[in-house]
């Protein structure tokens, strides 16, 4: 590959020749493992030139880029925006509160006035699943990024931990990582199941028999198409950790919680928490991830949170080089196929 550093603008890999085939980014299960080769090598590209003195690149000059957030963010809000920004697009941040949202304005509405705008890439974050898809329905001249829909997906988060697995792990194939925590109410966990299984890691989740999807409870799935992929549950963490070469810890979500769903917050840590003692069953120097935002001394110990293994501040520096790569192939692939 030739080196960012002797060129103003980054460009795809040698492997990138094929046009880029997704219009919209809605979440991973329409993605083949090459799909995810190209976004990976690229993104790779993209954090040299984090690394950069200079970091602005003219790649998406005369482009705009719109967010619109009707759900709380910092790292996923704030990343899109940098990575727009170092391509050279025009960014606008807009947010539910202090918008027509508030005067009954409809979604579909919403999402054709945005259009009109001539904006090029929407990047979408909504609290009901299925909302990126639907403005990719209506929306024929902008591309879609879904930011996060409910509880269904977060395509681009789970990117950025591939991202950083492979950078650590190299290969995925044949590794085991551990989900651990409310799988149930995360879109986190969906993506990153679809993105993971493709590349042929072993995936365990672990968590209250209550926070795990019902139709995994009863064991190991076996995955079509790879020898080593499957996906496993295991409720207690000890034994889901044995041999483990990465674990995520995943947060509470309240805010999407029916009551009575875990005894109480003592007995989640006591039993489910990702702490120094329980990590020394796992693979030495596994990698520790978290998407964020921690509740540190709930899902995760502080010890583990900054400690030696972990990874979770790269996860926010890989997070704006694969944003910059999706924005990348999203805005060139509408030059081809206008």
């Amino acid at each position: 590959m030739q080196s960012v550093k002797a060129k103003a603008t980054p460009t795809p890999s040698p492997g990138f020749t094929a046009p880029w085939p997704h219009r919209h980014i809605l979440d991973l299960d329409a993605f083949s493992p090459q799909d995810i080769e190209t976004v990976l090598s690229l993104a790779q590209s993209m954090k040299q030139v984090l690394q950069r003195e200079v970091k602005k690149v003219p790649s998406l000059r005369g482009k705009t880029i719109i967010t619109c957030f009707h759900e709380p963010s910092t790292r996923t809000r704030i990343s899109f925006e940098t990575a727009g920004k170092l391509l050279s697009a025009d960014v606008i941040n807009m947010q539910a509160t202090g918008s027509s949202v508030e005067k009954g304005e409809s979604l579909v509405d919403t999402l054709l006035t945005l259009q009109a705008t001539a904006c090029d890439v929407l990047v979408l974050r909504h609290p009901h699943a299925g909302a990126p898809y639907l403005a990719a329905r209506w929306l024929h001249r902008t591309s879609v990024v879904n930011a996060g829909d409910g509880t269904h997906a977060h395509p681009t988060q789970a990117l950025l931990d591939i991202f950083t697995l492979r950078e650590h792990l190299g290969t995925l194939e044949g590794r085991t990582i551990v989900i651990v925590g409310d799988i149930a109410h995360s879109r986190v966990a969906r993506s990153n199941l679809w993105g993971l299984v493709r590349l042929g890691m072993r995936v365990v989740l672990c968590g209250p028999p209550t926070l795990l999807p019902w139709d995994l409870l009863n064991g190991r799935k076996e995955t079509p198409g790879h020898p080593f992929a499957t996906v496993e549950v295991e409720t207690d963490l000890d034994k889901a950790l044995e041999g483990a070469d990465a674990v995520m810890a995943l947060r509470l979500q309240k805010e999407r919680m029916q009551t009575g769903l875990i005894p109480s917050l003592r007995e989640y840590i006591a039993l489910w928490q990702v702490n120094e003692h329980r990590l020394t069953r796992a693979r030495p120097g596994a990698l520790v991830l978290h998407p964020g935002p921690m509740n540190e001394g709930v899902e995760i110990s502080p010890g583990v949170a900054h400690g030696a293994s972990s990874v979770i501040q790269e996860q926010v520096t890989n997070g704006v080089a694969v944003r910059m790569a999706l924005l990348y192939l999203l805005c060139t692939a509408q030059e081809r196929h206008p």
